[in-house]
């Protein structure tokens, strides 16, 4: 097992992968920007480093920076968490040459499914299922709306590079898709430096469903059951469960199946997912994307399965066999999440500020994976998460209930944050009947 380890990241993410780390007795070490000295994180890792200023790119994001703590603090390996220089392949590469252990995927998978073009692409090749779209960037505007024409309206216009539901659009004619068009690659080209575009068919009513992959150091690929995440604002995520109550016990054989063929194309190792838009209607599934980490909603697969992922993903990347039989994977129960935002739970607009008050539900079933507690001051420099709240149950209306009483006893004051949005959502009839989709919440505003 890997001896010493570095956390690239930062706020619950990082604190989840040292309360793992250390209980394997493995040194941690944290780094950290100007901004965050008196995070949890930092305090409960072993050693912890400076790294830079608030600005991500100038901290969480330079590499030399952080290849240097790891040098000069003697770490054995990197865990990137997820975000940042989770998914770039390049960085993946320099820490290996480096001499270090990299906890994820290598850098050729990365690569392989950092474009969503040459994703779809390779994806269709193994035979997962992929919705009508373009093989190739749509050059220019002409293309997009030669392309469109021959997918059909409406089309979702999305940045080939872009991921976290960042840089899409969605065109139900060409006025729009030609608006959407630039407005997409100006974002592309702006965030991702890549400016290639895809057009993909649009489904106005479908589930987000993704699958929990893990490739052990043998080069076996299993999967571990799906998440339902379906509950989104702008195309990201709120809320996931597992298993998804729209899962039938037939399709998720397929779409399991599927997910691993994904793995097993590009020859994946490590903790991954595999996104999928699943259309109740028709009960077909498509591949959304694969993302080559660690993903937020990875507690409810842990709930679900009785596994700890960010072991399971040191042991891969120190070569060792994983803790569970992957010919006898059982699910029980039912898991959902939470993400606990600083931000208005109304427009969903970020709400920064102190920490005056932070108080935390307890109870059987119910865990909390926080980054801050009281004192601390929410940034406007990262990410709004300020932590998941996980509840379980033998049943998912077991789970709903301690999911009420956990939402009614998490208290935090200072900065804005949507516990009351959950609150609400937690009495819809369309959420509560587990027959809802990617829609709900602009129905619910």
């Amino acid at each position: 097992m890997i001896e010493s380890l570095l956390v690239a990241n930062r706020g619950e993410i990082a604190r989840r992968i040292i309360r793992t780390a250390k209980r394997l007795g493995i040194r941690v070490i944290a780094v950290h920007s100007e901004a965050d000295a008196d995070l949890p994180f930092v305090a409960e890792a072993d050693e912890a480093v400076l790294i830079g200023p608030p600005n991500p790119a100038l901290s969480y994001r330079n590499t030399e920076a952080i290849l240097a703590a790891a040098k000069s603090t003697g770490a054995q390996a990197i865990h990137p968490g997820y975000g940042f220089l989770s998914e770039n392949a390049e960085f993946a590469r320099t820490v290996e040459a480096s001499g270090l252990i990299w906890v994820g995927p290598d850098a050729d998978a990365i690569t392989a499914m950092g474009d969503k073009i040459n994703a779809r692409n390779l994806m269709a090749a193994a035979g997962v299922p992929v919705a009508p779209g373009t093989t190739d960037p749509a050059a220019d505007l002409d293309a997009a709306v030669t392309a469109a024409a021959e997918i059909g309206y409406p089309v979702m216009v999305k940045a080939a590079a872009g991921g976290g539901g960042m840089g899409m659009g969605v065109s139900v004619d060409e006025t729009g898709l030609r608006t959407e068009y630039d407005k997409v690659r100006a974002f592309a080209e702006r965030m991702f430096g890549d400016g290639s575009v895809l057009i993909e068919r649009y489904f106005p009513r479908v589930r987000h469903v993704e699958v929990q992959i893990l490739g052990l150091a043998d080069g076996r690929v299993v999967a571990l059951g799906e998440r339902e995440c379906s509950v989104q604002r702008r195309n990201q995520k709120l809320v996931e469960e597992s298993p998804s109550p729209a899962v039938s016990p037939e399709l998720r054989s397929r779409l399991l199946a599927a997910a691993v063929r994904a793995g097993e194309a590009v020859g994946y190792r490590n903790a991954g997912t595999v996104e999928c838009l699943f259309d109740p209607s028709t009960g077909e599934f498509f591949f959304l994307e694969m993302n080559t980490r660690l993903q937020v909603e990875h507690p409810v697969t842990e709930y679900v399965y009785g596994i700890d992922l960010v072991e399971e993903q040191l042991r891969v990347a120190s070569g060792l066999a994983p803790t569970f039989d992957p010919d006898a994977l059982t699910p029980s129960g039912h898991a959902i999440e939470m993400r606990i935002n600083a931000e208005d739970p109304k427009r969903f607009l970020p709400g920064p500020g102190v920490v005056r008050t932070w108080v935390e539900p307890t109870g059987e079933g119910v865990r909390v994976d926080s980054g801050y507690t009281e004192g601390n001051t929410v940034t406007p420099f990262y990410d709004s998460l300020l932590a998941k709240l996980i509840v379980s149950g033998a049943t998912r209306e077991e789970a709903l209930d301690r999911a009420k009483a956990a939402v009614a006893a998490f208290q935090i004051e200072g900065p804005k944050n949507n516990v009351p949005f959950f609150a609400e959502l937690l009495t819809n009839d369309e959420f509560l009947s587990g027959a809802y989709d990617t829609g709900i919440v602009s129905r619910m505003r």
